[in-house]
């Protein structure tokens, strides 16, 4: 592993403030989570980046849960217009009517019990997935929802961080 900074980071620290807030903020809706990983620049290295964003995580409250989930549309239906969205649901897109309009029934009761949207780290995952595991977690406590929401958040947030750290103009 190298501890070289990459031009990804470069540009990334050298950003002023309120552009750095915003590209955080892309990735994470937690204005807490923004303000840990502000706080902490310069990074030397993308690892101490994500390290920093797993710390951070960890900290957030309830509330800042909250806040960070209200950035993440439903899955099955991206924000129209977002890039983002649409490239993490991709495992949506070719789903069969039936898949989408299960899912959508999954979505209201999760939120139903849960009070907020189902979020997974979608990146990766076919629709037969994402449902399974709403299946799934749909009959979990709320405490052991949140903690499981936290980790996704955790690994949505560095995959959007190395995003950030690759695109030519940050």
């Amino acid at each position: 592993m190298t501890s070289r900074t990459t031009p990804g980071l470069t540009r990334f620290n050298a950003l002023p403030e309120p552009a750095a807030t915003a590209a955080l903020h892309e990735a994470c809706a937690s204005s807490a989570w923004g303000s840990a990983l502000l706080a902490q620049r310069p990074f030397t290295t993308a690892e101490a980046l994500y390290a920093a964003s797993d710390a951070a995580m960890a900290e957030l409250t309830a509330d800042d849960l909250a806040e960070a989930m209200a950035g993440h549309p439903p899955i099955g239906r991206p924000k129209p217009g977002d890039p983002t969205s649409s490239r993490e649901q991709a495992g949506m897109a070719g789903a069969s009517e039936d898949l989408k309009t299960e899912m959508l029934d999954l979505n209201l009761a999760y939120q139903d019990k849960f009070g907020h949207v189902f979020l997974i780290c979608a990146t990766g995952r076919t629709g037969e997935q994402m449902r399974d595991a709403v299946r799934d977690r749909i009959g979990n406590s709320p405490e052991q929802e949140r903690e499981i929401v936290r980790t996704e958040l955790g690994k949505i947030n560095r995959i959007r961080l190395a995003r950030i750290l690759e695109e030519d103009n940050a």
